[in-house]
C-alpha cells in the first residue's frame, strides 16, 4: 500500500500527463487549460461533475461559476470547506459552447478520473448529476431516481460509497430542486462518519517465468553427431 506522499507524487504525476493530453482533438484545440481538479489531495468526500464551463477553462479550477458558489456554501452549511474535499469533473478539457461531453470524449477522460479516485482515496464520491452519475455506476439509470441514495460500488480497484445527487447548476434557479439538493447534502456527514467500505483484495502479481533460451551445439558438435561419431 502506498504512503500518502507516495501517492501525492502519483497525483503530481497524473495531472502532468493530463496536461498535454491530446486524444480528444476538438477539445485539445479549444480548451485555455486543462481543469485536472483541485481540493484536498487525502479527501474523505470527492465530487465529480460534468464538464468545466468557461470560467473553469480560465481559471483551472472547477466549480468557481455561480454553481461552484452554491456549492461551497452547501459545504458551509454542513461545516465543511471546498479545502475539505476534492473537486473534479468527468471532462477535464471544456466542451465546445458549454455542450454535453460525447460518449468517445468520456471513455477518453476516465482513466484520469479512476487514477484519481485509486489515489486520493476517498470514503465518499457524491456524483453531480446524470453525466458522471451514469459513468461511475456503468448504468444508464438517471439522476431524478437515484438521488439521495448512497451504495457501495466498485469503481476501478477502489470501493468506493457512492451518492449521487443534482448537479448545483440544475438548483440555481428552481428553488424546488435547491431544496431537495440541500436535504441530500445534509446527510453528507453521517456518510463521512460510517467506515470506509472494505477494499478487495489485491489480484496477485503474476510474473511469468522466461522461457529458457535453446541450446545451439557449437558446429564442430553439430557435424560430429551428423557423422555419428557421438
Amino acid at each position: 500500500m502506498s504512503s500518502a506522499s507516495e501517492r501525492r507524487e502519483e497525483l503530481k504525476a497524473v495531472f502532468h500527463q493530463s496536461q498535454g493530453c491530446v486524444k480528444c482533438p476538438q477539445l485539445a484545440a479549444g480548451r485555455t487549460t486543462v481543469v485536472f481538479g483541485s481540493g484536498h489531495a487525502d479527501a474523505d468526500l470527492m465530487f465529480v461533475g460534468e464538464a468545466p464551463g468557461a470560467n473553469e477553462d480560465k481559471q483551472g479550477v472547477p466549480f468557481v461559476g455561480q454553481a461552484g458558489r452554491l456549492l461551497d456554501t452547501l459545504l458551509g452549511e454542513i461545516g465543511m470547506t471546498r479545502g475539505d474535499v476534492f473537486v473534479v469533473n468527468v471532462l477535464k478539457c471544456r466542451p465546445p459552447g458549454n455542450r454535453d461531453p460525447l460518449p468517445q470524449e468520456i471513455d477518453n477522460c476516465q482513466d484520469y478520473l479512476f487514477r484519481q479516485l485509486e489515489l486520493i482515496e476517498p470514503k465518499v464520491v457524491c456524483t453531480l448529476g446524470n453525466f458522471a452519475t451514469k459513468l461511475l455506476r456503468a448504468d444508464p439509470t438517471g439522476i431524478t431516481r437515484l438521488h439521495g441514495r448512497a451504495e457501495e460500488r466498485l469503481i476501478g480497484p477502489r470501493r468506493v460509497r457512492l451518492y449521487p445527487i443534482y448537479h448545483p447548476a440544475a438548483a440555481l434557479y428552481t428553488p424546488s430542486m435547491l431544496e431537495i439538493l440541500r436535504t441530500d447534502f445534509h446527510r453528507l456527514p453521517a456518510l463521512l462518519a460510517l467506515p470506509a467500505p472494505e477494499q478487495p483484495e489485491p489480484e496477485p502479481v503474476v510474473v511469468e517465468e522466461p522461457e529458457p533460451e535453446p541450446v545451439i551445439p557449437e558446429p564442430e558438435l553439430i557435424y560430429e553427431q551428423q557423422l555419428g561419431l557421438f
